[in-house]
C-alpha cells in the first residue's frame, strides 16, 4: 500500500518500530510515509472517532475501530478510489518506461 500522500511505497523494515504511521481516511486505512509525516500536517486529514474524537483508528474486516476508546464502526459499502493506481498499474507502468525508453 503506497503512502497515501506522495504515493511512495514502502519497503521491508530493518528491525525495529517500522517509522510509517497508519490511520483512516474516508473509511480506508491509508500508510503515511516518514517524509510526508515531516513536511505535511497527516494528521488533519485522518478521520476522527466519533465517540471520542481521536485519529487512532484502524480498518479490519470491514469495521473502523478507535484504539483510544475501543468504538467500533461497521462500513456497509466501500467505495472505491478511482485517483489511486494498483501495484499492477505501477508495475505495467515502470516496464512500459524501463522497455520504450
Amino acid at each position: 500500500m503506497p503512502c497515501y500522500h506522495c504515493g511512495a511505497r514502502q519497503v521491508d523494515p530493518g528491525k525495529g518500530p517500522s517509522p510509517w504511521k497508519r490511520g483512516v481516511i474516508k473509511d480506508e486505512q491509508v500508510l503515511v510515509c516518514p517524509d510526508c509525516q515531516q513536511v505535511h500536517d497527516w494528521k488533519a486529514d485522518l478521520d476522527r472517532c466519533e465517540s471520542c474524537g481521536s485519529t487512532m483508528l484502524v480498518r479490519a474486516l470491514g469495521e473502523t475501530r478507535c484504539r483510544e476508546c475501543a468504538f467500533t464502526k461497521s462500513v456497509v459499502q466501500r467505495s472505491e478510489r478511482s485517483s489511486d493506481s494498483s501495484l499492477a498499474d505501477d508495475v505495467a507502468a515502470a516496464l512500459k518506461r524501463r522497455f520504450e525508453g
